[in-house]
């Protein structure tokens, strides 16, 4: 077991000392149970309770993360459902430029049934639609088209309220047969054309995303060999439109019996992958592109026993190892179900799962959530896109954090359903807002808590699991209203009552800026909008965000966190050792 640092043990120390003293000097104690006897004899309200006491070592990062940490998702369905053709609204490059750097994956359900055709031709290659849809509505979009081409730069467009209209009743009808044939397992293939391509590729590189492309692994040759032939023609039209992509193989490979009968094992899919480096490597301009796998699914016995045959076989191949996550199906109909800490924590046993097969192979590999969301087959409408859902993804941010996955990306940013984090009128919904205030405060460099007073008095048989979570970064360098060395600690409170934080050690004595996050109008947790400080967040325009205002907390002030409730807090000026780098 390796030595702690003198610096390490040294602040432990520190901290236990006023720890210590502050139990020795006041009426605090560690078990936040304890209450002082009042003056009055009546039962101690809550300004006598203890406090927390906190604290963060701010001389070593326990963890350096990728700077695109937070990353989006789009489902190839939204070529089926028409949305692909409106990326180009300037609203939605907005909104996806709000939460760059990042990564922009490409896949889903649907990857494994995505064909390219180098065709310009829409109408071509449009699915069928109602009937007063077809024509005037496919001339709307080739002049669309046509006004984008003679843009230079980034291509944006405003589209009229009744073209959009038009295309949220569309998509609508097609939501209802991309469900029937998820319910079924029988789907459709997915035509991706040079123009689709071209689309794709606009919205990433305007929004300032990188784009990452899954391939089709189901396209298959009879003796089961992964047939390369669309992929080929795809990597060559990328590759003369100097398009800067990088690639993945497939969606959940471990599913693959159920969804169309045939398996892809992992001996099977680690040459898929080998075979697909290698085509990489003899189109010059995707030589050095980079390759992500295998993008298995939740690691149960399947998952992972595909992931530990392809990491045996093929782990040198991938730059990074993915696999999905998802919290729950359609059938959770309850807010509370949003807010049980045993859900929360399921995330933690499903990391260490994955971790423990990568390391046993390829030790020090990086580890990415492919794949995350609230809920799967769509959500649940007024739940998984309000302000409820909001503790699973800050959560899932936090703990993925403090566990070392490199990259997590939220599955999705834009289309039909209720796991997104914007919705079809364009409006950012609760999950937008905090991942938005995330890519504001929040670096790469995580920093390790100490808490004390933080649970009761453990119960004989009973698992203590906290209700309380605090997380601690760096501040992002990218944020030029606070200068190197500043610390953020974003707090989610599960409580039904607020709780009192104590900032302790090298935290005491400094300016705090509070940017505190609570639902907005008479729906509490269901709301879908979200006040900052007690100001309604909602966007200026299509092309501005509202100002996002902290709230300045004196130095030494405490914290108080209201029931149920997220926040982030800037601690300024701190000259953290740790973050000055």
């Amino acid at each position: 077991m390796p030595k702690s640092s003198p610096c390490v043990s040294l602040w432990l120390a520190s901290l236990a000392s006023l720890v210590v003293q502050s139990v020795l000097s006041s009426s605090y104690t560690s078990s936040s149970a304890y209450q002082r006897p009042g003056a009055s004899g009546k039962r101690p309200g809550f300004m006598e309770r203890t406090l927390i006491l906190l604290d963060v070592n701010t001389r070593s990062p326990i963890r350096v993360l990728n700077d695109n940490f937070l990353s989006l998702q789009l489902d190839p369905s939204i070529i089926k459902d028409g949305w692909l053709d409106f990326l180009s609204s300037k609203r939605l490059v907005t909104l996806a430029r709000g939460l760059s750097p990042a990564f922009l994956r490409f896949g889903g359900k649907r990857t494994d049934f995505l064909q390219f055709n180098n065709q310009k031709n829409l109408a071509k290659f449009r699915g069928p639609g109602p009937d007063y849809y077809l024509k005037n509505y496919e001339d709307d979009i080739v002049r669309s088209d046509i006004a984008l081409d003679k843009q230079k730069g980034c291509k944006v467009a405003n589209h009229p309220d009744i073209m959009l209209e038009l295309q949220r009743e569309k998509a609508a009808t097609t939501q209802l047969v991309l469900l029937k044939e998820q319910l079924s397992n029988i789907y459709s293939n997915i035509t991706i054309t040079a123009r689709s391509l071209d689309k794709l590729y606009n919205f990433a590189d305007c929004a300032g995303l990188h784009l990452i492309f899954g391939l089709n692994a189901l396209h298959r040759n009879p003796d089961n060999s992964w047939n390369t032939s669309s992929t080929l023609s795809l990597l060559k039209y990328g590759a003369g439109k100097k398009y800067n992509i990088s690639w993945e193989l497939g969606n959940e490979p471990n599913a693959y019996r159920s969804m169309v009968g045939r398996a892809v094992n992992s001996t099977q899919l680690a040459q898929d992958y080998t075979k697909l480096r290698t085509l990489l490597q003899s189109v010059r301009y995707y030589h050095r592109a980079h390759l992500y796998g295998p993008n298995a699914g939740r690691p149960r016995k399947n998952a992972i026993m595909l992931l530990d045959g392809f990491m045996k076989d093929a782990g040198s191949v991938v730059d990074a190892v993915t696999w999905q996550h998802y919290y729950m199906d359609g059938r959770v109909n309850k807010v509370e179900d949003f807010l049980k800490t045993r859900l929360l924590d399921t995330l933690t046993e499903q990391i260490t799962k994955v971790t423990k097969v990568v390391n046993t192979h390829t030790p020090n590999k990086k580890v990415w959530l492919g794949g995350l969301g609230p809920a799967w087959a769509g959500g649940i409408s007024n739940l998984s896109d309000t302000y409820a859902a909001g503790f699973l993804w800050v959560n899932t941010l936090g703990m993925a954090a403090l566990q070392g996955i490199d990259v997590v990306l939220r599955h999705s940013f834009f289309d039909y359903g209720y796991t997104h984090l914007v919705d079809q009128q364009f409006n950012p919904l609760p999950d937008y807002w905090f991942s938005l205030v995330f890519k504001r405060l929040v670096g790469p460099r995580v920093l390790a808590v100490r808490v004390a007073g933080l649970q009761r008095k453990p119960q004989p048989g009973r698992v203590i699991r906290d209700k309380l979570r605090i997380y601690a970064h760096c501040t992002s360098y990218y944020n030029h209203n606070y200068v190197r060395g500043s610390i953020t600690i974003y707090i989610i409170n599960l409580h039904r009552s607020r709780k009192k934080i104590k900032l302790a050690g090298t935290l005491r004595n400094n300016t705090v800026h509070q940017y505190l996050l609570q639902p907005f109008g008479p729906d509490g947790l269901r709301a879908k909008y979200v006040q900052l400080n007690g100001e309604k967040l909602l966007m200026m325009d299509n092309e501005t965000f509202p100002e996002l205002k902290p709230k300045t907390l004196r130095a030494g002030r405490t914290i108080a966190m209201p029931p149920m409730t997220i926040g982030f807090y800037v601690v300024k000026n701190i000259n953290a050792y740790a973050c000055r780098r």
